[in-house]
């Protein structure tokens, strides 16, 4: 509570400009800035530091898969944040947040539900795809 808030600066390495709508998805690594539209996904690999901030500007029609998002922005979608998800006083979720730590501003609005997943757990993402996977092979025998 009383010690230093520890910030993460990542060095955005991809942007979406504000006048830019990319149709499709869109997977990366590192840092990624969107000022646009993105009709798609967004993601990044689970197990690297990658970071995705969405601007107040910035809409994502899809969902998002990544460790770092901080959101101002809307995301009409489910939102999975493996470590931490910041939702600024303009941010917008129409769709659950999967999170493990969160910070939510007044004024942020989600239309969906708070799903706490702590670290180590496997994700619900994960976990749906195993038993698909599962009743399928089933299926085939």
């Amino acid at each position: 509570m009383f010690g230093k808030k520890k910030r993460r600066h990542t060095v955005v390495e991809t942007l979406v400009g504000a006048n830019s709508r990319l149709n499709g998805d869109l997977h990366f690594e590192g840092g990624c800035h969107i000022d646009g539209t993105v009709n798609g996904s967004v993601t990044a690999d689970p197990d690297t530091e990658s970071a995705l901030s969405i601007s107040d500007i910035g809409n994502v029609d899809g969902g998002v898969t990544v460790p770092y998002v901080v959101l101002n922005g809307i995301v009409r979608g489910d939102v999975f944040a493996s470590q931490r998800v910041e939702l600024g006083p303009t941010a917008r979720v129409i769709g659950n947040v999967y999170y493990n730590l969160i910070e939510m501003a007044i004024g942020a609005e989600i239309n969906g539900k708070l799903v706490h997943q702590p670290e180590g757990q496997v994700p619900l993402l994960e976990q749906t795809a195993r038993i698909d996977s599962k009743a399928a092979a089933a299926n085939e025998s």
